[in-house]
């Protein structure tokens, strides 16, 4: 299947090829970026628009095989000479904001804080490395200004869960690796299930998992592991655990964002949005079991992400009884799951917080894992 390129891939080839024309005043009709993922990502130029002081133009939107509702939506970058007056002794800057059909923030928890354009962390390091990198290239020293925007962003917004997320005016600009990898079902369980059988071939019993990126670099940052080399199981926990136990692996570690995980601890093992979405609700219930106050609780309830969530959590003095308490609850349906046949551990993190809890158990892996990535000799 072919995988296609994030929103935040065509922002920062558009706001690239931008700064090229500006900078160097050549006309561009492709350019070249290198995504996060390593995949190198050449881009068409379209509705090319050339001023002395700015320059704008747009990229497509392909979203591969697996479309989304963003595919085929124009990515405009307009690039300008940033005021001159602010911040002159800090060196160069490259300004990156959000304009028409890109949202903006308004609630806590998200990866931009309250106020912000909703480009995601990931996509804004790619656009200010492309656009130095043309700095470099042309010798500028100057500040730059990024302008992104979407023109049909707030009407396909509607369709997307940014609403209720708290992000008016438009979509996000998102992506963590640079590409749309395809999401058909089939092909991602063959995809865990060859990376499990070929792990297990490798004389390993014990399997860390981890649904996406996120919990990638968060076991890099936090312990040193790269969970690169294991497995990543998207939303297919279940799916996950029935093919490491067909496999014959004895144990495995699971570690995710707790907006992901709490619904494991509901006992649901898909957990894409359209499967089910009680997180708040098993939040709350978790949160009565360790006595947190009733208003605390109506708060919880009217959260919108879980990260939201977990200072007040911490306001009451409960976030760790909670979510030791969930932890357990996710083991205790991860092995009801695999009928007893393996061992099974988790870490839940946050972004804002680090590590929220982990099993009991979950300590022996970092000997595990500290021993499969020491060197040999």
């Amino acid at each position: 299947m072919r995988y296609g390129f994030t929103t935040g891939s065509c922002a920062a080839a558009a706001a690239k090829a931008a700064a090229y024309m500006l900078l160097t005043g050549n006309r561009k009709t492709e350019i070249t970026i290198e995504t996060p993922k390593g995949i190198a990502y050449t881009a068409r130029l379209l509705d090319i628009s050339r001023r002395e002081t700015e320059v704008s133009c747009a990229v497509e939107k392909d979203g591969g095989d697996d479309p989304d509702i963003t595919s085929g939506a124009l990515i405009y970058a307009r690039v300008s000479y940033a005021d001159p007056g602010q911040g002159a002794e800090a060196g160069q800057r490259i300004e990156i904001c959000g304009g028409k059909g890109v949202g903006r923030v308004t609630r806590p928890g998200l990866d931009q804080p309250v106020g912000n354009a909703a480009i995601n962390r990931v996509p804004r390091e790619m656009i200010e490395k492309e656009v130095r990198q043309v700095c470099r290239l042309a010798d500028c020293r100057e500040s730059l200004r990024v302008e992104i925007s979407v023109p049909e962003g707030e009407k396909l917004a509607g369709r997307t869960h940014n609403p209720r997320l708290g992000i008016v005016g438009g979509i996000s600009i998102l992506g963590t690796s640079g590409i749309v990898e395809p999401m058909s079902s089939q092909a991602i369980l063959a995809t865990i299930r060859a990376e499990l059988n070929q792990r297990r071939a490798q004389g390993f019993d014990y399997v860390a998992v981890s649904p996406g990126n996120y919990g990638l670099d968060f076991m890099k940052r936090t312990y040193g592991y790269d969970l690169d080399r294991s497995v990543k199981c998207s939303n297919f926990i279940g799916d996950t655990v029935d093919l490491a136990a067909e496999a014959g692996f004895r144990k495995m570690l699971l570690t995710g964002h707790i907006g992901k995980l709490i619904k494991v601890a509901g006992g649901i093992m898909n957990t894409h949005s359209r499967e089910a979405d009680c997180r708040m609700e098993l939040l709350a219930a978790f949160s009565v079991r360790e006595c947190v106050e009733p208003e605390k609780l109506r708060r919880i309830l009217d959260c919108v992400t879980a990260e939201e969530a977990v200072p007040i959590l911490e306001e009451d003095g409960k976030l760790r009884p909670v979510m030791e308490r969930i932890a357990e609850k996710i083991c205790y349906y991860l092995e009801k799951r695999a009928k007893g046949n393996m061992r099974m551990d988790c870490i839940l993190y946050a972004n804002a917080f680090g590590e929220l809890a982990s099993s009991r158990g979950a300590k022996e892996w970092f000997t595990l894992l500290e021993q499969e990535q020491a060197p040999r000799i």
